[in-house]
Protein backbone atom coordinates (compact mmCIF):
# COMPACT_ATOMS: atom_id res chain seq x y z
CA UNK A 1 0.00 0.00 0.00
CA UNK A 2 1.28 3.46 -0.87
CA UNK A 3 1.00 6.14 1.82
CA UNK A 4 2.15 9.76 1.81
CA UNK A 5 2.81 11.34 5.20
CA UNK A 6 2.97 15.13 5.22
CA UNK A 7 4.92 16.41 8.19
CA UNK A 8 8.10 14.75 9.47
CA UNK A 9 7.81 15.93 13.08
CA UNK A 10 7.45 13.56 15.99
CA UNK A 11 3.93 12.38 15.06
CA UNK A 12 4.68 12.03 11.35
CA UNK A 13 7.95 10.21 12.08
CA UNK A 14 6.25 7.72 14.41
CA UNK A 15 3.46 7.01 11.92
CA UNK A 16 6.06 6.53 9.19
CA UNK A 17 7.97 4.14 11.44
CA UNK A 18 4.87 2.05 12.09
CA UNK A 19 3.73 1.89 8.48
CA UNK A 20 7.13 1.33 6.91
CA UNK A 21 7.75 -1.46 9.40
CA UNK A 22 4.63 -3.14 8.04
CA UNK A 23 6.16 -3.17 4.54
CA UNK A 24 4.07 -0.33 3.13
CA UNK A 25 5.44 2.04 0.51
CA UNK A 26 5.82 5.24 2.58
CA UNK A 27 6.89 8.69 1.42
CA UNK A 28 7.47 11.50 3.92
CA UNK A 29 7.08 15.16 2.87
CA UNK A 30 8.29 18.18 4.85
CA UNK A 31 9.69 21.62 4.08
CA UNK A 32 12.38 21.06 6.71
CA UNK A 33 15.24 19.28 4.91
CA UNK A 34 16.80 18.08 8.19
CA UNK A 35 13.60 16.32 9.25
CA UNK A 36 13.24 14.71 5.83
CA UNK A 37 16.85 13.53 5.99
CA UNK A 38 16.34 12.07 9.46
CA UNK A 39 13.28 10.11 8.33
CA UNK A 40 14.98 8.82 5.18
CA UNK A 41 18.12 7.77 7.06
CA UNK A 42 16.45 6.09 10.03
CA UNK A 43 13.39 4.53 8.36
CA UNK A 44 12.66 2.57 5.22
CA UNK A 45 10.89 5.52 3.60
CA UNK A 46 11.39 7.96 0.76
CA UNK A 47 11.81 11.63 1.63
CA UNK A 48 10.64 14.68 -0.31
CA UNK A 49 11.65 18.20 0.72
CA UNK A 50 8.97 20.80 -0.02
CA UNK A 51 5.62 22.27 1.02
CA UNK A 52 3.07 19.48 1.35
CA UNK A 53 0.20 21.53 -0.03
CA UNK A 54 1.96 22.24 -3.34
CA UNK A 55 0.64 20.02 -6.17
CA UNK A 56 4.08 19.61 -7.75
CA UNK A 57 5.54 18.46 -4.42
CA UNK A 58 2.77 15.88 -3.96
CA UNK A 59 3.31 14.79 -7.54
CA UNK A 60 6.99 14.15 -6.79
CA UNK A 61 5.91 12.22 -3.72
CA UNK A 62 3.92 9.83 -5.92
CA UNK A 63 0.41 11.15 -5.28
CA UNK A 64 -0.87 9.92 -8.65
CA UNK A 65 -0.97 6.33 -7.44
CA UNK A 66 -1.10 6.83 -3.65
CA UNK A 67 -3.79 5.05 -1.62
CA UNK A 68 -3.73 7.31 1.42
CA UNK A 69 -2.43 10.68 2.55
CA UNK A 70 -1.92 11.70 6.19
CA UNK A 71 -1.56 15.45 6.69
CA UNK A 72 0.16 15.97 10.04
CA UNK A 73 2.09 19.21 9.61
CA UNK A 74 2.02 21.89 12.31
CA UNK A 75 -0.40 24.05 10.28
CA UNK A 76 -4.13 23.28 10.19
CA UNK A 77 -4.52 25.25 6.99
CA UNK A 78 -1.68 23.40 5.23
CA UNK A 79 -3.21 20.09 6.29
CA UNK A 80 -6.63 21.10 4.96
CA UNK A 81 -5.30 22.38 1.63
CA UNK A 82 -3.15 19.27 1.28
CA UNK A 83 -6.23 17.06 1.56
CA UNK A 84 -8.10 19.24 -0.92
CA UNK A 85 -5.27 19.01 -3.47
CA UNK A 86 -4.95 15.26 -2.83
CA UNK A 87 -8.65 14.86 -3.62
CA UNK A 88 -9.16 17.32 -6.45
CA UNK A 89 -5.90 16.82 -8.37
CA UNK A 90 -4.83 13.28 -7.54
CA UNK A 91 -8.08 11.52 -6.46
CA UNK A 92 -6.44 9.95 -3.40
CA UNK A 93 -9.10 7.83 -1.76
CA UNK A 94 -8.28 8.15 1.94
CA UNK A 95 -7.36 11.51 3.51
CA UNK A 96 -6.57 12.08 7.18
CA UNK A 97 -5.83 15.52 8.62
CA UNK A 98 -4.61 16.62 12.03
CA UNK A 99 -6.43 19.83 13.03
CA UNK A 100 -5.82 21.80 16.22
CA UNK A 101 -8.02 24.89 15.99
CA UNK A 102 -11.27 24.39 17.88
CA UNK A 103 -13.13 26.49 15.34
CA UNK A 104 -12.46 23.87 12.69
CA UNK A 105 -13.68 21.17 15.05
CA UNK A 106 -17.02 22.65 16.07
CA UNK A 107 -19.78 20.16 15.31
CA UNK A 108 -22.00 22.82 13.73
CA UNK A 109 -19.41 23.21 10.97
CA UNK A 110 -18.97 19.48 10.29
CA UNK A 111 -20.44 19.87 6.80
CA UNK A 112 -17.18 21.55 5.88
CA UNK A 113 -15.56 18.12 5.50
CA UNK A 114 -18.02 16.63 3.03
CA UNK A 115 -16.45 15.30 -0.16
CA UNK A 116 -17.93 18.11 -2.25
CA UNK A 117 -16.56 20.75 0.16
CA UNK A 118 -13.29 20.09 2.01
CA UNK A 119 -12.84 16.34 1.45
CA UNK A 120 -11.25 15.03 4.66
CA UNK A 121 -12.24 11.49 5.61
CA UNK A 122 -10.88 11.54 9.17
CA UNK A 123 -10.11 14.58 11.34
CA UNK A 124 -7.72 14.02 14.23
CA UNK A 125 -7.74 16.60 17.04
CA UNK A 126 -4.67 16.21 19.29
CA UNK A 127 -6.16 18.49 21.94
CA UNK A 128 -9.39 16.49 22.15
CA UNK A 129 -7.51 13.20 22.17
CA UNK A 130 -5.29 14.44 25.00
CA UNK A 131 -8.28 15.82 26.91
CA UNK A 132 -9.96 12.41 26.66
CA UNK A 133 -6.75 10.78 27.89
CA UNK A 134 -6.66 13.20 30.85
CA UNK A 135 -10.23 12.30 31.76
CA UNK A 136 -9.33 8.60 31.65
CA UNK A 137 -6.38 9.24 33.97
CA UNK A 138 -8.63 11.10 36.40
CA UNK A 139 -11.13 8.24 36.31
CA UNK A 140 -8.38 5.73 37.16
CA UNK A 141 -6.21 7.48 39.76
CA UNK A 142 -4.39 4.30 40.73
CA UNK A 143 -2.89 3.98 37.23
CA UNK A 144 -0.17 6.04 35.56
CA UNK A 145 -1.45 4.96 32.12
CA UNK A 146 -4.82 3.64 30.97
CA UNK A 147 -6.89 2.91 27.88
CA UNK A 148 -10.24 1.25 27.17
CA UNK A 149 -10.76 -1.72 24.84
CA UNK A 150 -13.50 -4.04 23.57
CA UNK A 151 -16.16 -1.37 23.40
CA UNK A 152 -15.24 0.00 26.86
CA UNK A 153 -15.78 -3.46 28.37
CA UNK A 154 -12.11 -3.91 29.29
CA UNK A 155 -9.34 -1.67 30.54
CA UNK A 156 -5.58 -1.53 30.22
CA UNK A 157 -3.85 0.00 33.26
CA UNK A 158 -0.26 0.78 34.03
CA UNK A 159 0.34 0.21 37.75
CA UNK A 160 3.49 1.23 39.62
CA UNK A 161 4.14 -1.44 42.25
CA UNK A 162 5.05 -0.24 45.74
CA UNK A 163 6.87 -2.01 48.58
CA UNK A 164 3.54 -2.99 50.18
CA UNK A 165 2.07 -4.60 47.03
CA UNK A 166 0.56 -7.94 48.22
CA UNK A 167 1.71 -9.95 45.20
CA UNK A 168 5.40 -9.03 45.10
CA UNK A 169 7.81 -11.94 44.50
CA UNK A 170 4.91 -14.09 43.30
CA UNK A 171 5.38 -15.95 39.99
CA UNK A 172 2.67 -14.96 37.53
CA UNK A 173 1.70 -18.61 37.14
CA UNK A 174 0.97 -18.77 40.86
CA UNK A 175 -0.88 -15.47 40.68
CA UNK A 176 -3.28 -17.05 38.19
CA UNK A 177 -3.80 -20.00 40.55
CA UNK A 178 -4.43 -17.80 43.59
CA UNK A 179 -6.99 -15.65 41.80
CA UNK A 180 -8.38 -18.11 39.28
CA UNK A 181 -11.73 -16.32 38.96
CA UNK A 182 -10.10 -12.93 38.34
CA UNK A 183 -9.80 -12.25 34.59
CA UNK A 184 -6.67 -10.12 34.86
CA UNK A 185 -3.54 -10.64 32.76
CA UNK A 186 -0.15 -8.99 33.33
CA UNK A 187 0.85 -8.28 29.74
CA UNK A 188 3.90 -6.08 30.14
CA UNK A 189 6.47 -5.13 32.78
CA UNK A 190 8.93 -2.23 32.74
CA UNK A 191 11.88 -2.89 35.02
CA UNK A 192 14.97 -0.70 35.24
CA UNK A 193 13.79 1.19 32.18
CA UNK A 194 13.26 -1.90 29.99
CA UNK A 195 9.80 -3.02 28.84
CA UNK A 196 9.25 -6.74 28.26
CA UNK A 197 6.47 -9.29 27.88
CA UNK A 198 6.61 -11.52 30.99
CA UNK A 199 6.57 -15.31 31.06
CA UNK A 200 4.60 -17.48 33.47
CA UNK A 201 7.59 -17.95 35.79
CA UNK A 202 8.44 -14.25 36.06
CA UNK A 203 7.86 -12.47 39.36
CA UNK A 204 6.79 -8.93 40.18
CA UNK A 205 9.15 -6.72 42.18
CA UNK A 206 8.82 -3.40 43.97
CA UNK A 207 9.15 -0.40 41.65
CA UNK A 208 8.11 -2.45 38.60
CA UNK A 209 5.64 -0.80 36.26
CA UNK A 210 3.11 -3.50 35.39
CA UNK A 211 0.65 -3.21 32.52
CA UNK A 212 -2.45 -5.21 33.40
CA UNK A 213 -5.56 -5.95 31.34
CA UNK A 214 -8.94 -6.84 32.84
CA UNK A 215 -12.70 -6.53 32.22
CA UNK A 216 -14.09 -3.38 33.85
CA UNK A 217 -16.14 -5.37 36.35
CA UNK A 218 -12.91 -6.99 37.60
CA UNK A 219 -11.01 -3.69 37.96
CA UNK A 220 -11.89 -3.00 41.65
CA UNK A 221 -10.69 -6.46 42.70
CA UNK A 222 -7.62 -6.14 40.45
CA UNK A 223 -6.62 -2.89 42.12
CA UNK A 224 -7.05 -4.52 45.53
CA UNK A 225 -4.81 -7.44 44.53
CA UNK A 226 -2.08 -5.04 43.42
CA UNK A 227 -2.36 -2.93 46.56
CA UNK A 228 -4.09 0.05 44.99
CA UNK A 229 -7.10 2.05 46.16
CA UNK A 230 -9.76 3.50 43.89
CA UNK A 231 -10.79 6.80 45.43
CA UNK A 232 -13.00 9.46 43.87
CA UNK A 233 -11.53 12.69 42.49
CA UNK A 234 -13.86 15.44 43.70
CA UNK A 235 -11.49 18.40 44.21
CA UNK A 236 -9.40 19.14 41.15
CA UNK A 237 -6.88 21.86 40.26
CA UNK A 238 -6.10 22.34 36.57
CA UNK A 239 -2.92 24.22 35.67
CA UNK A 240 -3.28 25.44 32.10
CA UNK A 241 -6.45 26.95 30.64
CA UNK A 242 -5.69 26.35 26.95
CA UNK A 243 -7.64 24.02 24.71
CA UNK A 244 -6.80 20.89 26.71
CA UNK A 245 -7.50 22.28 30.18
CA UNK A 246 -10.67 23.95 28.97
CA UNK A 247 -11.90 20.75 27.29
CA UNK A 248 -11.32 18.74 30.48
CA UNK A 249 -13.15 21.30 32.64
CA UNK A 250 -16.07 21.48 30.19
CA UNK A 251 -16.34 17.69 30.09
CA UNK A 252 -16.42 17.48 33.87
CA UNK A 253 -19.17 20.10 33.96
CA UNK A 254 -21.20 18.37 31.25
CA UNK A 255 -20.98 15.03 33.02
CA UNK A 256 -22.66 16.57 36.02
CA UNK A 257 -19.96 15.31 38.34
CA UNK A 258 -19.72 16.80 41.79
CA UNK A 259 -16.12 17.69 41.12
CA UNK A 260 -15.13 21.12 42.44
CA UNK A 261 -12.65 22.37 39.89
CA UNK A 262 -10.32 25.35 39.98
CA UNK A 263 -8.18 26.40 37.05
CA UNK A 264 -4.97 28.45 36.93
CA UNK A 265 -4.03 30.11 33.64
CA UNK A 266 -1.11 32.48 33.17
CA UNK A 267 -2.29 34.28 30.04
CA UNK A 268 -5.03 36.81 30.85
CA UNK A 269 -6.86 36.41 27.54
CA UNK A 270 -6.93 32.63 27.83
CA UNK A 271 -8.09 32.92 31.45
CA UNK A 272 -10.91 35.25 30.45
CA UNK A 273 -11.93 32.94 27.62
CA UNK A 274 -12.02 29.98 29.99
CA UNK A 275 -14.00 31.93 32.59
CA UNK A 276 -16.59 32.86 29.95
CA UNK A 277 -16.89 29.27 28.72
CA UNK A 278 -17.19 27.62 32.13
CA UNK A 279 -20.08 27.83 34.57
CA UNK A 280 -19.00 26.12 37.79
CA UNK A 281 -15.20 26.18 37.45
CA UNK A 282 -13.29 28.95 39.24
CA UNK A 283 -10.59 30.42 36.97
CA UNK A 284 -7.56 32.15 38.50
CA UNK A 285 -5.19 34.28 36.41
CA UNK A 286 -1.55 33.75 37.34
CA UNK A 287 1.48 31.48 37.34
CA UNK A 288 0.79 27.82 38.13
CA UNK A 289 4.18 27.66 39.88
CA UNK A 290 3.27 30.45 42.31
CA UNK A 291 2.88 28.83 45.73
CA UNK A 292 0.54 31.61 46.88
CA UNK A 293 -1.75 31.07 43.91
CA UNK A 294 -1.65 27.30 44.36
CA UNK A 295 -2.66 27.82 47.99
CA UNK A 296 -5.52 30.08 46.88
CA UNK A 297 -6.66 27.27 44.55
CA UNK A 298 -6.69 24.93 47.55
CA UNK A 299 -4.07 22.56 46.19
CA UNK A 300 -3.24 21.23 49.66
CA UNK A 301 -6.78 19.84 49.95
CA UNK A 302 -7.12 18.80 46.30
CA UNK A 303 -7.61 15.20 45.31
CA UNK A 304 -5.67 15.78 42.09
CA UNK A 305 -3.73 18.33 40.08
CA UNK A 306 -3.75 18.18 36.30
CA UNK A 307 -0.88 20.19 34.78
CA UNK A 308 -1.52 20.65 31.04
CA UNK A 309 0.32 23.79 29.98
CA UNK A 310 2.36 23.79 26.75
CA UNK A 311 5.63 23.58 28.73
CA UNK A 312 6.78 20.19 30.06
CA UNK A 313 8.98 21.63 32.81
CA UNK A 314 6.17 23.85 34.09
CA UNK A 315 3.89 20.83 34.23
CA UNK A 316 6.46 18.79 36.11
CA UNK A 317 7.35 21.51 38.60
CA UNK A 318 3.70 22.41 39.23
CA UNK A 319 2.99 18.74 39.92
CA UNK A 320 5.95 18.43 42.28
CA UNK A 321 5.03 21.60 44.15
CA UNK A 322 1.40 20.50 44.47
CA UNK A 323 2.43 17.10 45.86
CA UNK A 324 4.75 18.84 48.33
CA UNK A 325 1.82 20.97 49.49
CA UNK A 326 -0.31 17.90 50.17
CA UNK A 327 -2.13 17.21 46.89
CA UNK A 328 -2.96 13.50 46.72
CA UNK A 329 -2.45 12.84 43.01
CA UNK A 330 -0.59 14.54 40.17
CA UNK A 331 -0.94 14.17 36.38
CA UNK A 332 1.47 15.97 34.06
CA UNK A 333 1.36 16.52 30.32
CA UNK A 334 4.78 15.52 28.95
CA UNK A 335 5.72 16.00 25.30
CA UNK A 336 9.36 14.96 25.62
CA UNK A 337 9.51 11.16 26.17
CA UNK A 338 13.07 11.41 27.53
CA UNK A 339 11.59 13.07 30.63
CA UNK A 340 9.31 10.12 31.45
CA UNK A 341 11.91 8.27 33.60
CA UNK A 342 11.83 11.27 35.94
CA UNK A 343 8.15 10.81 36.78
CA UNK A 344 8.61 8.25 39.56
CA UNK A 345 11.60 9.92 41.29
CA UNK A 346 9.70 13.22 41.28
CA UNK A 347 6.59 11.60 42.73
CA UNK A 348 4.37 12.40 39.72
CA UNK A 349 1.67 9.75 39.65
CA UNK A 350 0.63 9.76 35.99
CA UNK A 351 1.54 11.37 32.71
CA UNK A 352 -0.04 12.04 29.33
CA UNK A 353 2.13 11.81 26.23
CA UNK A 354 0.37 13.81 23.46
CA UNK A 355 2.52 12.28 20.75
CA UNK A 356 1.68 8.71 21.75
CA UNK A 357 -1.98 9.63 22.12
CA UNK A 358 -2.13 11.19 18.65
CA UNK A 359 -0.19 8.34 17.05
CA UNK A 360 -2.57 5.80 18.63
CA UNK A 361 -5.55 7.75 17.30
CA UNK A 362 -4.18 7.93 13.76
CA UNK A 363 -3.27 4.23 13.77
CA UNK A 364 -6.76 3.40 14.98
CA UNK A 365 -8.24 5.17 11.98
CA UNK A 366 -5.88 3.96 9.29
CA UNK A 367 -6.15 0.36 10.42
CA UNK A 368 -9.81 0.56 9.60
CA UNK A 369 -10.48 -3.01 8.61
CA UNK A 370 -10.26 -5.85 11.12
CA UNK A 371 -8.13 -3.88 13.58
CA UNK A 372 -10.52 -2.13 15.95
CA UNK A 373 -8.05 -0.29 18.18
CA UNK A 374 -4.35 0.38 18.66
CA UNK A 375 -2.69 1.91 21.71
CA UNK A 376 0.96 2.92 21.76
CA UNK A 377 2.79 2.34 25.06
CA UNK A 378 5.61 4.54 26.29
CA UNK A 379 7.88 6.01 23.64
CA UNK A 380 6.39 3.72 20.95
CA UNK A 381 8.01 0.77 22.77
CA UNK A 382 5.01 -1.50 22.33
CA UNK A 383 1.44 -1.60 21.08
CA UNK A 384 -1.77 -3.09 22.39
CA UNK A 385 -3.79 -4.18 19.37
CA UNK A 386 -7.46 -5.14 19.29
CA UNK A 387 -8.47 -7.06 16.18
CA UNK A 388 -11.16 -9.40 14.89
CA UNK A 389 -9.92 -12.81 13.79
CA UNK A 390 -10.78 -13.59 10.18
CA UNK A 391 -11.44 -17.11 8.89
CA UNK A 392 -8.34 -16.80 6.70
CA UNK A 393 -6.12 -15.87 9.65
CA UNK A 394 -3.26 -18.17 10.53
CA UNK A 395 -4.45 -18.33 14.14
CA UNK A 396 -8.12 -19.19 13.42
CA UNK A 397 -8.92 -22.59 14.91
CA UNK A 398 -5.58 -22.89 16.69
CA UNK A 399 -4.96 -23.24 20.42
CA UNK A 400 -3.03 -20.32 21.89
CA UNK A 401 -0.16 -22.58 23.00
CA UNK A 402 0.27 -23.81 19.41
CA UNK A 403 0.46 -20.35 17.81
CA UNK A 404 3.96 -19.24 16.86
CA UNK A 405 3.93 -15.97 18.77
CA UNK A 406 7.21 -14.03 19.11
CA UNK A 407 8.59 -13.74 22.66
CA UNK A 408 7.43 -10.13 22.86
CA UNK A 409 3.75 -10.93 22.26
CA UNK A 410 1.03 -11.88 24.77
CA UNK A 411 -2.72 -12.35 24.41
CA UNK A 412 -4.41 -10.04 26.91
CA UNK A 413 -8.03 -11.02 26.44
CA UNK A 414 -10.50 -12.61 24.03
CA UNK A 415 -14.08 -11.57 23.31
CA UNK A 416 -16.13 -14.68 22.47
CA UNK A 417 -19.84 -14.37 21.75
CA UNK A 418 -19.97 -11.05 23.57
CA UNK A 419 -18.17 -12.30 26.71
CA UNK A 420 -14.60 -11.46 27.73
CA UNK A 421 -12.64 -14.63 28.42
CA UNK A 422 -9.26 -14.87 30.11
CA UNK A 423 -6.82 -16.53 27.70
CA UNK A 424 -5.30 -19.91 28.54
CA UNK A 425 -2.85 -22.08 26.62
CA UNK A 426 -5.57 -24.53 25.61
CA UNK A 427 -8.07 -21.90 24.43
CA UNK A 428 -8.84 -22.05 20.72
CA UNK A 429 -9.06 -18.80 18.81
CA UNK A 430 -11.98 -18.96 16.40
CA UNK A 431 -12.98 -16.83 13.43
CA UNK A 432 -15.11 -13.94 14.66
CA UNK A 433 -13.36 -13.73 18.03
CA UNK A 434 -11.92 -10.34 18.96
CA UNK A 435 -8.46 -10.61 20.49
CA UNK A 436 -6.45 -8.00 22.37
CA UNK A 437 -2.70 -8.53 22.13
CA UNK A 438 0.37 -6.88 23.62
CA UNK A 439 3.31 -6.67 21.22
CA UNK A 440 6.73 -5.09 21.55
CA UNK A 441 7.41 -2.71 18.68
CA UNK A 442 9.72 -5.14 16.89
CA UNK A 443 7.00 -7.81 16.87
CA UNK A 444 4.02 -5.76 15.63
CA UNK A 445 4.58 -6.70 11.98
CA UNK A 446 4.60 -10.40 12.92
CA UNK A 447 1.34 -10.01 14.85
CA UNK A 448 -0.35 -8.50 11.81
CA UNK A 449 0.97 -11.36 9.67
CA UNK A 450 -0.56 -13.85 12.09
CA UNK A 451 -3.85 -11.99 12.05
CA UNK A 452 -3.61 -11.45 8.30
CA UNK A 453 -4.73 -7.87 8.73
CA UNK A 454 -3.42 -4.84 6.96
CA UNK A 455 -4.42 -1.25 6.35
CA UNK A 456 -7.81 -1.97 4.83
CA UNK A 457 -10.24 0.89 4.57
CA UNK A 458 -12.55 -0.31 1.81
Amino acid sequence: MKVIICGAGQVGWQIARHLSGEKNDVTVVDNNADLVRRAAETLDVQGINGFASYPDVLDRAGARDADMIIAATYSDEVNMVTCQVAHSVFAIQRKIARLRSQSYLDAIYSDLYRRDHMPIDVVISPEREVADAALQRLAAPAAFDTEMFLGNKAQLMGLRLEEDCPVLNTPLRQLNDLFSTLRVVVIGIRRDGRLFAPEAGDQLFAHDEAYVFAPVEDIPRTLEVFGKSDHKQERLVIVGGGNIGLAVAQSLEKRGRKARTKMIERDRRSAERAADALERTIVLNGDGLDSTLLAEAGVSRADAILAVTDDDKTNMLASVRAKAEGCAYAIALINDPTLLPLMEPLGIDAYINPRATTVSSILRHIRHGRVHAVYSIGDAEAEVIEAEVMSTSNIAGAAIRDIDFPEGVLVAGVLKDGEIVKPTGGMRIEAGDVVVMFALAADVARVEQLLQVSIDFF
